[in-house]
């Protein structure tokens, strides 16, 4: 059936593939950016004239007033603030984005059928055991997942006292074509391309990561569930656990590259943590949803992708400019 679908943040990496999705399914999608402008969303270049644009910043909720007249059947809430990182040197616009644009957003707009809030597992923080479930009692270590806790937090409040159709999904790491080389893989993927030298940690610390179309689907998922979904928390991610100096070994051998290894170089950040992986049963049991596209064949196609961007835009390509800060 067709939806009515708002997307915040619609230019984000894992936001544009989901807009990407919907408008092929053939939902009337809508998106809140910050500039009514394809060069400044240049990840929706591609489905610009099939969307619904609404320039706005929910850190300002009389931006928000628009959503009244649009009236969607869903909102999926993907903006953010989402560099860990560099949240330490900007934490009050980490924080700012994050929790008060989720409060804004929650109360400008009320009558929908499903509302979607996307978390992070960057919630959990500092955990005695893994996999990561969502029974645990979240830890966030950063102002990013600080604020994204928080946001989580008034939602599932919104939910569970005001009767709101809300569900919270916490995506586990991402990865694919158009994603900021700021993140790790699209990091060492470019630097493997131009025969840049790659300095890292011991690189004993383990991640999972995951084909964004493989998120996507589970996205999808939820939007066809909605009556099983209000009110869960799920988590969304694969479970394959991968040790940082595999996945930078594994990236320099798939993309047949010259550049030298300096694994140990760098020091460990003092709020590393050192496993970090879900166990994704929420997902499989509530959204009938496992990945389609395993971790190897994603990193060839995510390869491949980059190879074609660096070949037009040159040894730096744009990819830096595409900060995931909607």
């Amino acid at each position: 059936m067709k939806e009515k679908i708002l997307i915040t943040g619609g230019s984000g990496f894992i936001p544009s593939h989901l807009v990407r999705k919907l408008i092929k399914l053939g939902h009337e999608v809508y998106v809140t950016v910050k500039y009514n402008s394809v060069i400044d969303n240049v990840r929706l270049v591609d489905v610009w004239d099939d969307l619904n644009i609404i320039e706005a910043d929910l850190r300002n909720i009389d931006s928000l007033s628009q959503i009244k007249n649009i009236k969607p059947n869903v909102i999926i809430h993907m903006a953010a603030y989402n560099h860990v990182g560099d949240s330490f040197l900007h934490a009050n616009e980490a924080v700012n984005s994050n929790s008060l644009g989720t409060v804004n957003l929650l109360e400008s707009f009320q009558d929908y059928e499903l509302f979607i809030y996307t978390s992070t597992s960057e919630v959990y923080g500092f955990q005695e055991n893994v996999p990561f479930v969502e029974s645990m009692t979240p830890s966030p270590i950063s102002p990013y997942s600080v604020g994204k806790y928080s946001g989580e937090l008034y939602a599932r409040m919104k939910s569970d006292h005001q009767n709101k159709p809300i569900a919270v999904i916490r995506p586990f790491n991402a990865f694919g074509p158009y994603q900021s080389n700021r993140a790790i893989i699209s990091e060492i993927i470019t630097k493997c391309l131009n025969s840049t030298t790659i300095e890292t940690t011991s690189g004993e610390q383990t991640r999972e990561f995951n084909f964004v179309t493989n998120l996507v689907d589970g996205f999808i998922a939820a939007i066809n569930r909605k009556d099983s979904v209000v009110g869960k928390v799920i988590n969304l991610g694969g479970g394959e656990e991968i040790k940082i100096k595999d996945l930078v070994k594994m990236i320099h051998d798939l993309s047949g590259s010259s550049s030298e290894l300096k694994i140990g170089h760098l020091k460990h950040r003092p709020t590393e943590i050192w496993r970090m992986y879900t166990d994704a049963k929420v997902a499989r049991d509530i959204l009938n949803w496992n990945p389609k596209i395993n971790f190897k064949e994603g990193l060839i196609k995510t390869i491949e992708w980059h190879k074609t961007f660096l070949n037009i835009y040159g040894k730096s390509g744009a990819l830096s400019s595409l900060c995931d800060v909607e």
